[in-house]
């Protein structure tokens, strides 16, 4: 076993230029003339950076990151002294978003790295690691979320109690409405609990931040399953709304020529259930999981880990899959490392797979057969499947569909004891038909109200199969719609680049600032008290990209890496150890510094010590906030453009012009 950080793929390098190219050079004078023609003078652009348009559950990154590196500070009392520590500041401007920051931080496949402007420099900002430190965090200091005012007297229904039914419970719950999460299973997490083994989520960890939402008064029936304990007739009849929130926990069959039920052939869905269950402690020797995403390799690294023991009948691990027994077995020493195959249709570097779990996973001794798919399954005279046979093939994507197109000649057989489907998944529509679009899922619109079933509404994988974090984006959304709708308000529109964001007019209250009424007529004035002197809000419709901002700014600084335990071949086996640890304070500090603060100032003085007319210029203190550290004087500016071309963060654009 070896313990190093979070493995590195790509070479990194500053460079903004490759070898070969070729670059003119033009007098800067030229372009400073040119420029001073536009009559365009400077203002102060919010937008979206594209680490929070890229988050599906639509995080305020960069603001949970101001904070953490000091930029924001906590608001101060009356003593001036500062409300609450700056963790806690930060956790709750992460929390508008995601009530479970300790489980993302974790399992989140971070879609807001992969966007993230800082890629351009060296590396993307550890946005996840940040995330898990402050999780981590509100558990050990006992955080909860502060209950609302006043109650609406409105009852929500949300059935299912996976990341979209928690997420749409707390964001109801925060506006008021009282709130039942129905859920068949006799614990709450979905997917988090029954999807994912406990050494990535910790069910401690999902447990304290399942609690923290039941604590705003969210109440839970479990072992209710709707259409058989209660109907949905009388759902209806009890709430004022109803949240479809029941995931996709039905596993899709193998897709082969001929009959592939056997009783060692089993969905993915099946296998982690009747092992986060502990009902299943040993597999058999031989186990070949066709798949190729997240959830394959959490199949083929448990099967790993659990190993097959010498003694043991088919039939104990076959009955606890199927959820019809649940004896001892014997002790993990006894084991053997069970023989792991992975098979996917896409090459190893097209697969869905995170690189991280795939390459813990090779590491594991689990073998990885990219570019081959399922093609019969091979059975023995008993009626158990003695082997998958399987087909080199090329497979891509077009029209949004999956094209695969076979390699005649080349079939062989893997030898197997179990064979674990896990291509997908599918929803259980028992006593629930009436929403079943024909598709296998639920159809709702852009605002996740079903279609043709008024007062009802859905989230999570019942409409598309994806990320954790995409259910808590949807189920956050639909809490907005099912406010409005439970008002009697007309829903309205969502924005374009629908996340939370920064909101500067918080800040003017919090430091008690308050804006004047405007009156009409109003026009072109830089001294009126009724809006921020050449401010604009664009985050709900503009992303901010790399070439926007000032990369020359800066320097190579190498991202603080989370400590990652990893495993061979030997240490993996009975190994449910968690793998991964936060960072510490100075590192979650130091790691919170790297952010560009894409489209928000962050207060590095270029503008103020590069214009030559002194036209830029610091806030005065007390009317000073986050977002508001510099302003034009227009009567000194003559459109030099400087003023943005050194904005590191692309908060100035040249405008008030043409």
């Amino acid at each position: 076993m070896s313990a190093t950080t979070e493995i590195q793929t790509e070479k990194l390098t500053f460079r903004k230029f490759k070898d070969g190219e070729v670059h003119s050079y033009n007098r800067l004078q030229d372009k400073i003339f040119q420029a001073g023609w536009s009559y365009k003078c400077p203002t102060y652009i919010q937008s979206t950076p594209p680490c929070q348009g890229s988050c599906p559950s639509g995080e305020d990154i960069r603001g949970y990151l101001n904070i953490v590196r000091g930029i924001e500070k906590p608001p101060v009392g009356a003593d001036g002294k500062p409300v609450m520590p700056w963790q806690e500041y930060a956790w709750r401007r992460l929390t508008e978003a995601n009530p479970l920051p300790a489980v993302m931080g974790r399992v989140c496949p971070a879609p807001c790295e992969t966007g993230c402007n800082r890629n351009q420099v060296e590396d993307h900002v550890g946005i996840n690691s940040v995330e898990h430190y402050l999780g981590e965090y509100a558990i050990k200091n006992n955080l909860q979320f502060n209950k609302p005012e006043k109650q609406t007297g409105k009852k929500v229904a949300v059935i299912g109690g996976g990341p979209a039914g928690l997420s749409v419970a707390y964001q109801l719950a925060l506006k008021g409405h009282s709130v039942t999460i129905f859920d068949d299973h006799d614990k709450l997490g979905g997917m988090m609990r029954y999807g994912i083994p406990g050494y990535r989520t910790p069910r401690d960890v999902l447990d304290a931040e399942i609690q923290r939402i039941l604590n705003l008064g969210v109440t839970a029936k479990l072992n209710c399953k709707i259409g058989v304990d209660i109907t949905m007739e009388q759902i209806r009849k009890d709430f004022d709304a109803v949240f479809l929130g029941l995931g996709a926990q039905g596993g899709r069959a193998l897709p082969v020529e001929g009959d592939a039920s056997a009783s060692n052939v089993v969905t993915a869905t099946a296998f982690l259930k009747a092992f986060n269950d502990g009902r299943l402690q040993t597999v058999g020797q031989r186990v070949v999981v066709v798949g190729g995403g997240d959830t394959s390799m959490d199949v083929a690294t448990v099967a790993r880990r659990l190993g097959h023991i010498d003694s043991a009948k088919p039939t104990d691990w076959e009955g606890a899959i199927a959820g019809q027994l649940a004896q001892d077995v014997a002790d993990i020493s006894t084991r053997k490392g069970a023989d792991v195959v992975l098979t996917s249709v896409f090459p190893i570097d097209k697969m869905m797979a995170s690189k991280g779990e795939l390459e813990h996973a090779q590491a594991e001794g689990i073998e990885i057969m990219g570019g081959w798919m399922p093609v019969a399954v091979v059975k023995g005279a008993d009626g158990r499947a003695t082997a998958l046979r399987v087909c080199q093939c090329e497979a891509k994507m077009a029209g949004g569909k999956l094209e695969i197109k076979k390699i005649e000649g080349s079939e062989k057989d893997l030898p197997a004891d179990l064979i674990v489907s896990a291509i997908g998944q599918m929803v259980d529509f028992t006593g629930l038909d009436e929403f079943n679009n024909g598709k296998g899922g639920v159809s709702a619109d852009k605002n996740y109200q079903v279609q043709g079933k008024p007062g009802v509404f859905a989230g999570g994988d019942v409409l598309r199969p994806h990320l954790l974090t995409t259910a808590i984006g949807h189920g956050a959304i639909a809490a907005d719609t099912i406010d409005q709708y439970l008002s009697g308000l007309e829903v309205g529109r969502r924005p374009k680049i629908d996340v939370h964001y920064f909101d500067l007019m918080r800040k003017y209250a919090e430091k008690g600032l308050p804006l004047d009424e405007i009156k009409e007529p109003l026009r072109g004035t830089c001294d009126s008290k009724g809006a921020v002197h050449n401010f604009d809000n664009r985050a709900d419709r503009y992303v901010i990209a790399h070439d926007e901002l000032f990369l020359g700014h800066f320097p190579y600084t190498p991202r603080n890496k989370r400590h990652i335990t990893h495993l061979d071949k030997q240490s993996a086996l009975g190994n449910f150890e968690e793998r991964l640890e936060a960072l510490d304070d100075k590192q979650v500090v130091a790691e919170a510094k790297r952010c560009m603060s894409c489209g928000l100032c962050f207060e590095c003085d270029n503008c103020v010590v590069y214009c030559p007319q002194t036209a830029v210029y610091r806030v005065k203190k007390t009317e000073a906030t986050t977002g508001r550290y510099v302003a034009t004087d227009y009567d000194k500016c003559i459109g030099c453009h400087i003023c943005h071309d050194v904005c590191p963060t692309g908060y100035i654009q040249m405008g008030l012009g043409e």
